[in-house]
């Protein structure tokens, strides 16, 4: 991995690793919700609320539904293969090492030369 933190050029593919951990984040919270909406459901004693509550858990299951679609399309998830899963699970764990493993405040931070700036 490159040391030059500051450098876009080194930033790339991180949108797409982006994009997989935020997709992974809305789906788990997704289905907290799933979760909440059912323990509620069977402590709520008026019929409106009951009915209210179904509707929503049911637009939360069909979010669930379309969050595994896109993730399953994109190559993030992979819940009828467990190799492939572990494999992905590793290598993101291995980044998340890595990343920490970064000196993102190195004690040279002089830019001069890099960017366009005029020197006072």
């Amino acid at each position: 991995m490159n040391e030059d933190f500051l450098d876009p050029k080194y930033a790339e593919g991180m949108p797409k690793m982006a994009d997989s951990a935020f997709a992974l984040d809305f789906l788990l919270s997704v289905k907290t919700g799933i979760r909440y909406y059912a323990v509620t459901l069977t402590e709520t004693a008026s019929p409106v609320v009951r009915t209210t509550l179904l509707n929503q858990m049911n637009a939360a299951i069909d979010l669930y539904e379309e969050t595994v679609e896109l993730m399953l399309e994109k190559g993030w998830l992979y819940p009828h293969d467990l190799g492939k899963q572990v494999e992905l699970d590793l290598k993101s764990a291995d980044m998340a090492l890595s990343i920490a493993d970064m000196t993102l405040f190195p004690i040279d931070t002089d830019r001069r030369g890099t960017f366009a700036t005029p020197f006072k």
